[in-house]
């Protein structure tokens, strides 16, 4: 019989269901066991695609072209294995379903009513995943917090799944042990209340995770197993650490996998964890470090500074800088302060500090002529760059307008009336966006790139042809190919029928490293196997610090 672990939160959102469920994930499959996970997210929205990034965080696209939520990426880093948009789903996918059944008369007639259809889809979803990965356990991650109203259903799918397969089905709570400064104490009362929560739905954890800034002591574990009925030495510890990629070594100390083995009725295989210790003994072994800046505009939300609207290239500058031996310190920019007169200055001169710049995603015109101005300063100043899909259009544009002259150069996505649309719109996209539908029809998923010879990208990859993985509506335009071409442009890679640019550089005796990809090569880094784009970035960045230290 297969197994199924779920993964629920409480107290506050944020706490790392995703690495937590990522790491479980990791930890079984060390011991054996073929593993897969899937994440459920209590919006109406069909998938992920239409939320903005300082909203829900960044959009992981699957290979086969799925708009999902950024813990598909932890999953597939942690797990080294691709997952399918399958892997993913919503509460408006669950309903669109139902709906779509009771009007083919899947329900013969019947009253449909939520509280009774809508678990019982949710339940036939994460059983179809099931069989699709043919995994002898599945870790399914819940969206949101217990308590909250729009998630009930799922979390009475939970108990009904749970009724009938009681030795096959394990439920992992992650809650919340907050130290006030002005108590000085951790406080387990809001994690109690969170168990609370799961009881009045039916619901006993047989795992609590405890996140907080230091180690539980015994004292609180006691406490809760005392409060909760819940056993002692289930009660896991998860304080804070310096990188996620500590988090399974952390929770193997305390022999989870074993006990989570044991809940299931499954015996322990061979255990092979040597890797992922090696990884993490290298990181330990780093000293230099590796000054980038990532310059976008998905970074500000109210005072605060958000990290996770670009997780996977964050993580996929440290898998690349830890390979290398180089501990990397990265700094984010708000591309609209290079807009302020005022500290436009001064942003570009501590900018040029910097050992390698990237200008990831974006859409829309806000914060677009801060990131031109950025390019420019990497462009002239010969300062590694690394262009990602929005990031290698506004290269494109700045090009135009300052190598090529042509004045107002733009992408129509900024400007529909620019004298010079360099970027415009994939022709068969047109249609879509005439009829106002936004959602799922954009370029996605996986894709083959031509690589041309004796190029930068030819290096990097040492193949003709690579797939990568895409989300963009807007393209460069083959009208300006030849004269962007002639001017020192260098498009190092199209697509198989050779209409669409992939990749754009500049020659190597004009700038050490200039690279713009129209994929995302982020999406396919993994801490044990980094993408050779980031890791060739990071060398070009190596680079510029030792000949500054030459001439200097």
């Amino acid at each position: 019989m297969p197994k199924y672990i779920f993964i629920s939160g409480g107290v506050i959102s944020g706490l790392g269901k995703g690495i937590t469920t990522a790491t479980i994930g990791l930890l079984l499959k060390s011991y054996g066991f073929k593993v897969s996970t899937a994440k459920v997210d209590m919006y109406l929205n069909i998938d992920a695609g239409t939320m903005n990034p300082l909203e829900h965080g960044e959009v992981f696209v699957t290979a086969d072209g799925a708009e999902t939520d950024q813990d598909l990426g932890h999953y597939e880093r942690f797990l080294n294995q691709n997952l399918s948009g399958e892997n993913y789903f919503t509460m408006g996918q669950i309903y669109k379903s139902v709906l779509n059944k009771e009007r083919a008369l899947a329900y013969k007639g019947k009253c449909v009513e939520g509280n009774i259809h809508i678990p019982a889809e949710i339940i036939n979803k994460i059983e179809s995943i099931q069989k699709k990965d043919k995994a002898e356990i599945l870790l399914i991650e819940v969206g949101g917090t217990v308590g909250e109203y729009q998630n009930i259903l799922f979390f009475e799918a939970i108990r009904r799944f749970k009724q009938k397969n009681p030795n096959d089905v394990a439920l992992i709570h992650v809650v919340y042990l907050p130290i006030p400064s002005f108590l000085g104490e951790m406080k387990s009362k809001p994690a109690q209340a969170s168990i609370y929560d799961l009881y009045r739905l039916g619901l006993q954890p047989d795992f609590i995770i405890c996140r907080s800034h230091t180690t539980i002591d015994d004292k609180r574990r006691q406490t809760i197993a005392f409060n909760t009925g819940i056993k002692k030495e289930n009660i896991i510890a998860a304080p804070d650490v310096d990188t996620i990629y500590r988090v399974p070594l952390l929770l193997e100390k305390q022999a989870l996998t074993k006990k989570i083995l044991k809940t299931l009725n499954l015996k322990p295989r061979k255990k092979s964890l040597k890797q992922w210790q090696d990884f993490i003994a290298r990181i330990d072994r780093v000293k230099k470090e590796v000054k980038i800046a990532i310059v976008g505009k998905y970074f500000s939300s109210g005072n605060f500074a958000l990290e996770d609207s670009y997780v996977c290239v964050i993580e996929a500058i440290k898998h690349a800088a830890w390979q290398l031996g180089i501990n990397p310190k990265i700094q984010w920019f708000d591309s609209e302060k290079m807009e302020d007169k005022k500290q436009v200055a001064q942003i570009q001169k501590e900018l040029q500090t910097y050992q390698g710049i990237i200008v990831p995603q974006g859409w829309g015109s806000r914060g677009v002529e801060g990131k031109i101005k950025t390019i420019r300063l990497a462009r002239e100043k010969k300062i590694p760059y690394l262009g990602l899909c929005f990031g290698m259009q506004m290269a494109v544009i700045e090009f135009s307008r300052n190598v090529l002259k042509l004045k107002n150069a733009n992408s129509t996505e900024i400007n529909p009336k620019t004298p010079h649309p360099v970027i415009h719109i994939i022709p068969e996209q047109e249609k879509y966006l005439k009829k106002h539908q936004y959602g799922g029809t954009i370029r996605l998923g996986q894709w083959p790139c031509k690589i041309k010879k004796d190029t930068i990208l030819s290096k990097v990859y040492g193949k003709k042809i690579v797939f990568e993985r895409h989300r963009h509506r807007y393209e460069v335009n083959n009208a300006y190919r030849d004269p962007l071409e002639k001017k020192g442009m260098v498009i190092s890679g199209v697509s198989s029928d050779k209409m669409l640019v992939e990749t754009i550089e500049l020659r190597q005796k004009d700038h050490p490293f200039f690279v713009g990809t129209q994929f995302h090569p982020e999406y396919q880094s993994r801490p044990l196997s980094p993408h050779p784009l980031f890791v060739a970035f990071i060398k070009a960045a190596l680079r510029k610090n030792s000949s500054a230290k030459k001439s200097g």
